[in-house]
């Protein structure tokens, strides 16, 4: 079973801490959402996982290892969906699906049409990037998670610039990823729905840093049917 853990993580920005002394234990089928105001480091965490961001103080660990710095074998465990989709215009939306999962071979294909199909994308397959509406080029952004079949997916407001119907199939998709042992990490202000999951409120860790608690105390609490359980 695969497992993600932090621990006394520490990220500052521009002069200002944005959190400190933050933890998580995931395994697979684990589901973390962080909550908190704009600029409360949802997405620098996010960001920091994903080896964008550096943490200036604690350790990711995968399965066990020690997560180094610009890892690239780390990075081939994840898929990171941030808030810029990252498409290519001139190319279709099923070449998208391939080249941003960065799937190769006709081995794939199956996992390739199988996304687009499940974001309601089949028939505009062959469209180039450029022609797709805002909330198409989001679910085709979506779309390369399935392709991707990769175990540890970071999703960062995904449910924005989503129709009521797109996000219950995006909520679906995180469900079916959980049950096959996948990771997820979400940002979210409450706009997908996720089963019993774990919680890290972001604008606690603040609050706490500022209060000096001691290191270690923030950590991620687990939620089902909107009360915490532990």
């Amino acid at each position: 079973m695969h497992r993600l853990q932090g621990h006394d993580l520490a990220c500052r920005r521009g002069g200002r801490m944005l959190f400190e002394a933050l933890g998580f234990d995931l395994r697979g089928g684990d589901a973390l959402l962080l909550v908190g105001a704009n600029g409360s480091g949802k997405s620098s965490l996010l960001r920091m996982l994903a080896g964008f961001v550096r943490p200036i103080a604690g350790t990711l660990r995968w399965n066990g290892e020690e997560i180094a710095a610009d890892d690239p074998l780390w990075r081939r465990h994840l898929h990171y969906v941030g808030h810029a989709d990252s498409l290519k215009p001139l190319l279709s939306a099923r070449h998208n699906a391939a080249f941003l999962a960065g799937v190769t071979g006709d081995g794939m294909a199956a996992d390739r049409e199988r996304a687009l199909a499940h974001l309601h994308l089949r028939d505009l397959a062959d469209r180039p990037a450029r022609y797709l509406s805002s909330g198409q080029k989001r679910r085709l952004s979506l779309a390369r998670l399935v392709a991707s079949n990769r175990p540890v997916w970071l999703l960062d407001e995904p449910g924005v610039g989503l129709d009521a119907a797109a996000r219950g199939r995006l909520e679906a998709m995180i469900e079916s990823h959980r049950a096959a042992g996948g990771l997820c990490v979400v940002a979210s202000h409450g706009d997908v729905a996720l089963r019993r999951h774990l919680v890290l409120d972001m604008d606690a860790a603040l609050e706490a840093e500022e209060d000096a608690l001691p290191a270690g105390s923030r950590s991620a609490h687990t939620i089902e049917g909107g009360d915490a359980v532990r």
